[in-house]
């Protein structure tokens, strides 16, 4: 993790503008954070670059940040979801320690995520440090509101995935060894988090953006958070979701297939904006989850686990949800596609390569943050860590969602296990199972079960990532390496 006095890879020429919710002139890569943040519009221009970090580079290469393009690495295939196309064998590559819970810190994957997400963090400080040049106090509320979410997203990532951080809340001196790498308490981190998103609700315009941060966003994030700490703040997390649910600006679609492919609709609250067919505007986790960019091995594929989750409680989000691989058709073992983001909705044709345009250079957005998600949160915060439940407005919230799926009768009360299995298969390969089994506290039992059922072990420590070891070796010292590792 290492940080700069200047911003040039903050603003990285034309890349990664959403076409939906950045319309401005893109800034020089040249300029400094010494002569360029002199008014509110350079600032709100520089926020680009913010969103960048968390947007990614679009390549295969290791040696690029590529933000939540990589994520699905460290979270959906270190669960019962998702694996490479040969989920049987313990293999030395970075994928097959993350299916085999046998992860190194040596892992390019995690190292990825973890330099991405920090470096994300560094710009959004890097905002926030300037907003001294913004006279207007709504202006101000709104860009640092905006930063903070940016950086509190961040945090909320790498917290549930690292545990204990270093707190980077302003731009550190490169020379600031201890700042850097002094891991503290994951408690020190979530205090930051909330209250970089209680800043952002209160200080973020209702805008109406999508890919953009906003003020509901920041909200359905928080109520999240919420739900996340070691001592869980039910009751806050509920009113949050309430306020979100009665605010008439979301719900739930008709067709599950169009939450996915007919974007920015009234289910997305937030996403990370794509646009297909420029190369720093595109994105290649939709053509790697298809094994359509040359890959041999194959990379995050339904899990016959997730499979059969799917087809028992998925209803009409079963075909949307995955597809047999049609390059298994041939022989082989089958394997199964995860079927909601398909390159710009192309499929591949019958042969699964067959496009017409490139899927490397995919435009599908990436669903941060939706409604399904809010109500089934909301059904969660009443539940408040109980088994079940007999509440009618916990229930309600939960037939909602399955309604939309094709189930209509109504339970008497509702489960912990039920709405578990309700988030797996609504939320399928939407990186939201491993945090959802630690919240749950089932991630113990439900790997380890499904650990040894395919020839793998998994144990406590394998909860948390390992820091990576190239941090350890920058940190003289200063930096320890979470247990097991």
């Amino acid at each position: 993790m290492k940080y700069f006095k200047y911003i040039a890879l903050i603003l990285m020429g034309n890349a990664f503008i959403s076409c939906s919710d950045f319309l401005d002139p893109t800034p020089s890569s040249s300029i400094t954070t010494d002569n360029y943040y002199t008014t509110a519009d350079e600032l709100e221009t520089g926020l680009i670059g913010v969103y960048a970090g968390i947007k990614g580079i679009n390549s295969s290469s290791k040696d690029d940040n590529h933000g939540v393009q990589w994520e699905f690495y460290v979270t959906e295939m270190r669960t019962d979801n998702t694996s490479t196309k040969s989920p049987d064998s313990e293999d030395a590559s970075d994928a097959g320690q993350m299916e085999s819970f046998a992860v190194l810190p040596t892992n390019n994957f995690v190292l990825n995520y973890y330099t991405s997400s920090f470096e994300t963090i560094y710009r959004a400080n890097v905002i926030l440090e300037n907003l001294d040049v913004v006279e207007d106090e709504a202006t101000y509320a709104a860009i640092e509101g905006e930063a903070k979410f940016l950086r509190a997203y961040s945090y909320f990532h790498l917290v549930r995935l690292f545990g204990d951080l270093p707190l980077i809340d302003q731009v550190v001196d490169p020379s600031d060894v201890e700042t850097q790498f002094t891991r503290v308490d994951e408690s020190v981190i979530y205090d930051l988090i909330i209250s970089d998103l209680q800043t952002a609700a209160e200080g973020i315009a209702d805008h109406g953006y999508k890919t953009r941060a906003s003020k509901d966003a920041a909200k359905g994030l928080l109520a999240k958070v919420y739900l996340s700490l070691e001592t869980p703040e039910y009751a806050k997390a509920q009113v949050l979701c309430e306020e979100i649910m009665s605010s008439g600006e979301y719900d739930l679609l008709d067709d599950y297939y169009d939450v996915f492919y007919s974007e920015l609709n009234d289910e997305i609250i937030f996403a990370i904006g794509y646009n297909s067919g420029i190369q720093d505007n595109s994105q290649i986790f939709s053509a790697e989850f298809m094994n359509a960019v040359g890959h041999t091995s194959g990379v995050n594929y339904a899990t016959t686990d997730a499979k059969a989750a799917i087809d028992e409680y998925g209803g009409n989000r079963t075909e949307v949800s995955y597809r047999e691989d049609p390059l298994t058709l041939f022989g082989g073992t089958i394997r199964y596609q995860v079927g909601k983001y398909f390159p710009d909705g192309e499929t591949g044709g019958s042969d699964g390569q067959t496009f017409t345009g490139l899927p490397q250079l995919a435009g599908n957005d990436w669903i941060v943050l939706r409604y399904a998600d809010i109500l089934l949160m909301h059904s969660e915060a009443i539940l408040a860590g109980a088994e079940e439940t007999t509440s009618a407005t916990a229930i309600d919230s939960y037939m909602e969602v399955r309604s939309r799926a094709g189930f209509e009768d109504r339970p008497t009360r509702l489960t912990k296990d039920a709405l578990l299995v309700e988030r797996r298969v609504e939320l399928a390969f939407e990186n939201q199972r491993f945090y959802d089994l630690v919240r749950f506290n089932e991630a113990q039992s439900t790997l380890s079960a499904f650990a040894a059922a395919n020839g793998f072990t998994f144990t406590s420590t394998d909860l948390l990532l390992p820091i990576p070891q190239n941090e350890i070796n920058l940190s003289q010292g200063a930096m320890y390496q979470n247990p097991g590792y």
